[in-house]
């Protein structure tokens, strides 16, 4: 039995009387991938579809199988069991396109040629690899598709931790000490040596992935030793990271041009520190504190510190950054989130809320900000 699908198309809005058509903006989802932040990604995004005002957008729903296919679904079931992590996943009943390359703005069927869904603007909700790291960015310029948040290069470099510390270090900005390996020094690797730099605990993590995937906190030789076999699994680059003491705080990012940062959060925990099971699997071990109880004058330090980074690292649109208060009013910088999460208990979003921007308002300004920002890149263009 042949199934029914129903291809979007801009539908035009009488407002006034009949006085002013005004089209609705075809705004293109993208979430899934082939990151092991697959199931986070779904999260964010049925959050985020859930939040958009459809007076202005027709939601395309683009789902990214974990094998990295792109599968257009037309109904509102494209996302199953939402609310558990553990077993969120994409619907099996979506339709296969692919980028039409050149001025069209067009996704089209593999299997339907006749299939043509107009895009106006993109939305990537894609956390971790090939969605936070410039590569569907690129993919986005290549089909001539204004997207929403950071380009090719601030991508690049936000998920690259060992790039965007040494960037951020050579300009000031205060990191903790660190150590870099490829897995061809695998086998050269030595504890003590270690030890003997960043002091012990310390911590290893990939040097690009997120949501704190592959993060281990290391407190002897035989945990270090299994764990690292565990994290070259992931990627080919890990990262060995000295153990910062003090107040885990979050600020968010927006703008382009000018950005603007909101007041901060802060995590505290209950035991161990912000894994992955902590962000998304074990709600009762975290405590969001939004805002934070923070002085005036430190508030003010951690928003321009953030602006400085986020402008330094070539971000637009959006992005988390990430961070430690020490005891000494010392501002050390951890990591910065290009695509952060939309989850309903993610830090981004909650923050904006807090500083009187509401979700709903925060999604339309983000694409507002794409489409302005695609206009400011073709009038540079020869």
């Amino acid at each position: 039995m042949s199934q029914k699908f129903y291809y979007p198309v801009i539908i035009k809005k009488l407002k006034n009387g009949g006085k002013n058509n005004i089209k609705k903006i075809n705004l293109g989802i993208f979430f899934g991938g082939k990151s092991v932040e697959h199931e986070i990604s779904l999260i964010s995004a049925k959050n985020i579809i859930d939040a958009i005002d459809k007076n202005k957008y027709n939601i395309i729903s683009i789902g990214i199988k974990k094998n990295g296919e792109f599968n257009f679904y037309s109904g509102e079931d494209f996302i199953l069991d939402a609310d558990d992590p553990k077993k969120v996943h994409l619907n099996s009943n979506g339709i296969p396109v692919t980028f039409s390359f050149g001025m069209n703005k067009e996704l089209i069927g593999t299997l339907d040629k006749n299939l043509r869904i107009k895009i106006d603007v993109a939305f990537p909700v894609l956390h971790g690899s090939f969605g936070e790291d410039g590569t569907i960015q690129g993919l986005f310029e290549m089909a001539n598709i204004p997207y929403v948040g950071t380009g090719v290069l601030g991508s690049s470099i936000g998920m690259n931790k060992d790039v965007a510390k040494r960037l951020l270090e050579n300009s000031g900005i205060k990191i903790a000490k660190f150590l870099v390996f490829n897995v061809s020094e695998k086998e050269k690797i030595n504890f003590s040596s270690i030890v003997s730099r960043l002091r012990h605990p310390f911590f290893i993590k990939p040097t690009n992935l997120g949501s704190s995937v592959g993060v281990y906190r290391i407190e002897n030789e035989k945990d270090f030793h299994e764990k690292l076999n565990e994290v070259f699994k992931l990627c080919d680059k890990i990262m060995c990271e000295e153990m910062i003491v003090g107040r885990e705080i979050e600020c968010s990012v927006l703008g382009v041009e000018n950005p603007i940062a909101s007041l901060s959060g802060e995590i505290i925990l209950n035991r161990g520190f912000y894994s992955y099971e902590a962000k998304y699997l074990d709600e009762n071990n975290v405590q969001l504190k939004v805002p934070a109880d923070l002085s005036k004058e430190m508030v003010q330090k951690i928003q321009e510190t953030a602006i400085k980074i986020f402008k330094l690292l070539e971000c637009k649109g959006m992005a988390r950054v990430d961070g430690f208060v020490q005891e000494n009013g010392d501002y050390v910088f951890n990591e910065i989130n290009t695509i952060p999460g939309f989850t309903k208990i993610s830090m981004y979003p909650k923050l904006w809320e807090v500083s009187k921007i509401p979700q709903t308002e925060l999604i339309d300004k983000l694409i507002q900000m794409a489409l302005v920002k695609k206009i400011g890149e073709s009038r540079k263009t020869p």
